[in-house]
């Protein structure tokens, strides 16, 4: 990489930490802001193009991406969303391809029919971060957040598989369907396979190593192990991972290795957002590739690329409307945890949701220069174009109207039922911490002030969480013992405060060790966090 190259990533980076702040400022997402810097950057002469091998714009970004979408949800909740998600991740992704290569196929001059598939096959698949970056900071309701997430983490499979299948029709010539089938099922497979083992094993492996620095570096390094592993034995490396982070949160957790869980959560939340921003900048970096095609020609290409807009923003409607109503009338009450769309108002925000990104992008720059009889690659370029026109089209006008949209319609997410569920587990955790201490006093002979003492705090932990726990005639003395609480928490915090001042003046101290300190100030760091 040379100096103008590492300079652009370090711009990059930069612009993915300042996009959040400006993003909730101007009330716009930042991946949206972080694909117009991305423009900007590509339309300046002084600034290098980008020299990122296509192959390695996948592995290098979705392992992580999707590692940390999953960290926000569960296999119960996927579980429970299997019909919504069969019918957006797959079904969806399906028909959208179909559609697109007909389409495609008719109007593009010497775009053969497998190529027109490879065409729809990649941009059939909403971006799983575009979505849930978008929709997740509108205060949407969280059922339609999760179905948003579900399909996201699901729908790249689905095309990716497609993608292949159909770019091997197109360079060699041949199509065998039950081989493709074949190959799609053994990709599964694979997938589940080694997705389950590497999981199981890292599981192990965090165990043995015990220290949360070590644990949470192995969580960096698994995602990529995942897909790399699971590509080379020739299945779904975007599966493989999602299987592998799904076994980690579903059966990895430790509920008293606070520190990890801390740690955990503070440094995905920093690779997740330093990572797509990256990624939407080089979106739109890349318009130069589309630029370069277009010349001589922009009218005939612009034509091409709004009808296959046209196509799979129309195809997503036409689909969800009977998707969604169909879906409601299967809905019992048996489906517990199942998230429907409630209404046509949020039916229509789904829909707009729809933003294409980083996967389409990657794999329209991975088509093959040319077929296995030395010929062209047919209508390449063409497919660059149309390819950077839905991509670039519906992040930019479907991401920067979507809050519009969303406030229009009103659509708001459903915080009483958040409120209530809050209220529940609080009360759980207030029993159990109960029954903790019930089974102490009957192995231990605890003074009887202590375990008053321990009994009023175990009725507290339910209280700071929901405070509506408290009977009415005690609310006010509850409220009341709330704020001697934050009073005291924050004189306390004061006085740590202090503390850690006087550790730092030492550190800087003449014949003061550095290491000595520090090991005192994460001390004070964890009695702050309590």
């Amino acid at each position: 990489m040379t100096v103008d190259q590492l300079a652009l990533l370090f711009a990059l980076l930069l612009g993915a930490v300042v996009s959040v702040p400006v993003g909730e400022r101007l009330r716009l997402p930042p991946p949206v802001l972080m694909t117009v810097l991305g423009i900007v950057l590509a339309l300046l002469e002084f600034v290098p193009n980008v020299d990122v091998p296509p192959e390695f714009i996948l592995p290098l970004v979705l392992p992580p991406l999707l590692y940390a979408a999953v960290r926000r949800t569960s296999w119960r909740q996927l579980a429970a969303n299997v019909r919504p998600i069969l019918l957006l991740a797959v079904a969806l992704v399906f028909v959208t391809t179909v559609c697109v290569a007909v389409v495609a196929h008719a109007i593009v001059p010497g775009l053969p029919l497998a190529a027109a598939v490879a065409l729809g096959a990649l941009v059939a698949p909403p971006d799983p971060v575009a979505a849930t970056a978008v929709a997740g900071k509108l205060g949407l309701p969280r059922r339609l957040v999760s179905i948003l997430e579900g399909e996201g983490l699901f729908n790249d499979v689905t095309a990716i598989v497609l993608y292949h299948v159909a770019i091997d029709a197109a360079v060699s010539g041949t199509f065998s369907p039950w081989e493709a089938g074949l190959d799609l099922v053994l990709s599964t497979v694979v997938a589940v396979v080694v997705g389950l083992a590497l999981g199981w094993g890292t599981d192990k492996l965090m165990t043995l190593l015990g220290d949360p620095t070590l644990q949470v570096a192995l969580t960096l390094l698994v995602p990529f192990a995942s897909y790399v592993l699971v590509e080379e034995l020739h299945g779904s490396g975007v599966l493989g991972v999602l299987v592998t982070a799904l076994y980690l949160v579903e059966y990895a957790h430790d509920a008293d290795d606070v520190m990890a869980r801390l740690a955990g959560h503070t440094f995905w939340d920093i690779v997740d957002t330093l990572v797509t921003g990256v990624a939407f900048g080089l979106v739109g970096l890349e318009l130069h590739n589309a630029v370069d095609t277009a010349k001589g020609h922009w009218g005939e290409l612009l034509t091409w690329a709004a009808a296959v807009v046209g196509v799979v923003v129309m195809v997503r409607l036409a689909w969800l409307l009977p998707a969604t109503w169909l879906t409601r009338r299967l809905h019992t009450a048996r489906d517990v945890g199942e998230d429907i769309p409630l209404s046509w108002r949020e039916t229509v925000v789904m829909w707009w949701s729809g933003m294409r990104g980083v996967a389409s992008v990657a794999l329209v720059l991975a088509l093959p220069l040319e077929t296995e009889s030395g010929a062209e690659f047919p209508a390449r370029g063409e497919m660059i174009f149309i390819a950077f026109g839905v991509v670039l089209t519906t992040l930019l006008v479907q991401g920067l109207t979507l809050p519009w949209l969303v406030n229009r319609l009103g659509v708001r997410g459903d915080t009483g039922r958040e409120k209530e569920f809050e209220r529940q587990l609080a009360i759980r955790a207030t029993k159990a911490a109960r029954r903790k201490l019930r089974e102490i006093e009957d192995v231990e002979d605890l003074p009887e002030e202590l375990s008053e003492q321990m009994l009023r705090r175990s009725y507290d932990i339910g209280l700071r969480i929901s405070p509506d726990l408290a009977e009415d005639e005690r609310r006010e003395a509850t409220r009341e013992r709330a704020r001697w609480l934050r009073r005291v928490r924050r004189i306390e915090g004061e006085m740590l405060s202090a503390a850690r001042h006087e550790v730092l003046t030492a550190r800087s101290e003449q014949g003061a060790d550095p290491e000595v300190v520090d090991r005192v100030l994460r001390h004070l760091d964890v009695r702050s966090l309590r």
